[in-house]
């Protein structure tokens, strides 16, 4: 098992949440002096979730078999988490609520595979827990130009995102959403904390990018759900496009993420001029995108 995925993460998420905490923040008073370490102390949590803190210092070095739903709850709001931190924390204190562990190839079902190809506007792709491109539709291809050359197997987003310098020129705020991948993937590891897929790909990544380490160990995590996002692209230059990501009912693990456009704006003239100037080569390929083990 890889260093990057494994049971310290609870200490570090932990640790990392309670320096993001000032003492006013959560209502403490002032302490006379100074403090040498930012955020709050083990003590303070304690005290702030009504536990005792050899209970807190328990929790936090990984000591969780017995801890309860309560307890974390009240260690949730005295961190101040939200709703996907909060997730995230119950997945790490609570390995024998987590799911099954993720061992065999996802892939994209026929019916979702229809849907995308019936996406025709907009660009449209389903993504795995690992961040693995399982299906896409013709415009996604286009306008994600530099999968083509790759085979199935290698078509990953954080790996795109990290090892591509096509990715950098693409994203106008390529640091933010890089920030987001990373994210993305320790939410997805504290639920599958045990597939050696996910701990060999967090691996190569750190390994091969210096922004993947230092923000891996940040342990911020984040969930997609809609917002918008500037984009530089090499054929039709900069434009705009929202998203709404949704996780289909019966493949948890799997996020549908859909792309929107102003009406009549310059950004759906460009979707246009990608559509058509790619319109030879716009149908999908369900058989290099899914179904093959990342």
């Amino acid at each position: 098992m890889s260093q990057y995925v494994s049971e310290p993460d609870i200490r570090d998420f932990l640790r990392t949440r309670r320096a993001r905490v000032t003492p006013e923040q959560a209502g403490l008073p002032p302490h006379p002096g100074v403090r040498r370490v930012p955020g709050l102390r083990r003590e303070e949590v304690a005290q702030l979730a009504g536990v005792s803190v050899d209970y807190y210092i328990r929790l936090e070095r990984g000591r969780t078999t017995s801890v309860s739903a309560s307890v974390l709850d009240a260690v949730a709001r005295a961190l101040q988490l939200d709703d996907t931190e909060r997730s995230h924390l119950f997945a790490l204190a609570s390995p024998a609520l987590q799911r099954p562990q993720a061992g065999a190839a996802q892939r994209a079902r026929p019916g979702l595979l229809r849907a995308l190809e019936n996406i025709a506007d907009v660009p449209a792709l389903l993504l795995g827990h690992r961040l693995d491109v399982l299906a896409t539709n013709h415009l996604a291809r286009a306008f994600y130009r530099d999968f083509e050359g790759l085979p199935g197997g290698e078509w990953n987003m954080a790996r795109y995102m990290f090892l591509d310098a096509a990715a950098r020129d693409l994203y106008a705020d390529w640091p933010g959403t890089a920030r987001e991948i990373v994210g993305m993937l320790h939410l997805y590891a504290s639920h599958h904390p045990r597939d050696p897929r996910l701990a060999r790909l967090v691996g190569e990544l750190s390994a091969g990018d210096r922004d993947f380490r230092r923000w891996w160990a940040e342990h911020d995590v984040y969930q997609p759900k809609h917002g918008s996002k500037r984009y530089r692209h090499p054929l039709v230059g900069d434009l705009t496009l929202g998203f709404e990501a949704f996780t289909p009912i019966g493949d948890p693990d799997q996020t549908l993420g859909l792309y929107t456009v102003e009406p009549g704006s310059p950004s759906e003239n460009a979707l246009r001029m990608l559509a058509s100037w790619t319109a030879d080569n716009t149908h999908i390929q369900p058989g290099k995108a899914a179904g093959h083990e990342h």
